[in-house]
Formats: structure tokens, C-alpha cells, sequence
């Protein structure tokens, strides 16, 4: 089932720069939100430097970029300093917002069935509605150039 085209959920919670996100304080811009199984892994770690190498222009085109991942505000503040990350990676522990998402389930990992975290993006336009989902991201490394690509039209 595709997100596209509906009002994107509402969510709160905290980033690694100490505050309480909710998406309606970021209503009037263009939001990347990105979910990813585990900070300092090889294809997160690949992932979240691809957005990082991207962070300018999807600043000047007034961007906002978000990670999330179920990992602890503490884990997020050393996989940032680790990777210079330029961007707030929020903790969804118990991983309400990855289920209103759709980011989080059953999922195939080298043949075996397993339960957690889809790599998986969304764009949530200026008005709050999904205008593009990844449901399933295959290659972690190319997905922040498939991203910058869609919003430059």
C-alpha cells in the first residue's frame, strides 16, 4: 500500500539535538524522512553520508532532512560525530512512527524472514501530504542521489 498522495502521519519525537520533533513543526516545507535499520552500520553509515554529501543542495532548495531509526538519541549523537552528519536522526524506540510509516515489518534478508526496520524514505511535501515513497530501498549507497534526482524534477 503506497503513502503517495495521503496526509502524512503526525509524530513526536526526540532528536538528537535534544528536542521534541513533530512533522507539524516543519509545515510549509519540503521534508525528506529516511528510515534505516541501525546507526554505524556499513548501509546506513553508507546512506547517511550520501545525504550528508548532499546536505547543501537539499538545504538551498530549502529541504529538511530527517533520519529515523529505533536506535537511542545517545547511539544517533555518535554515529553524527562519527560520520560529521548535518542532520537531526530522531529515536523511534518503540517504532510507532516506522509502523505509520509502513517502515517497519516483515522483511527478507539473505533469504531468511525476519522482523524490523524497511530501509525506506518519504517525501513529505510543503502541504503534509506524501508526494513520494520508497517503500523498499535496495541499494543504500545510490538512495540520497535517487532522492536529490526526484526533487530537482
Amino acid at each position: 500500500m503506497s503513502l503517495e498522495g495521503k496526509k502524512a502521519p503526525d509524530f513526536l519525537l526526540e532528536g538528537s539535538d535534544g528536542r521534541q520533533h513533530t512533522l507539524k513543526q516543519y509545515a510549509g516545507k519540503t521534508v525528506v524522512v529516511y528510515f534505516y535499520p541501525k546507526d554505524n552500520t556499513p548501509g546506513c553509515t553508507k546512506e547517511a553520508c550520501g545525504f550528508r554529501d548532499n546536505y547543501q543542495e537539499l538545504m538551498d532548495g530549502g529541504v529538511v532532512v530527517l533520519g529515523v531509526s529505533k536506535d537511542s538519541v545517545a547511539s544517533h549523537g555518535k554515529f553524527i560525530s562519527n560520520h560529521d552528519l548535518p542532520f537531526v536522526l530522531l529515536s523511534d524506540p518503540d517504532c510507532a512512527m516506522m509502523r505509520a510509516y509502513e517502515a517497519f515489518g516483515e522483511k527478507v534478508m539473505c533469504g531468511k524472514v525476519s522482523t524490523g526496520t524497511i530501509r525506506s524514505t518519504v517525501i513529505v511535501g510543503p502541504d503534509g501530504v506524501v508526494q513520494k515513497q520508497w517503500a523498499k530501498v535496495a541499494k543504500a549507497e545510490q538512495h540520497p542521489d535517487q532522492v536529490l534526482a526526484y526533487l530537482r524534477g
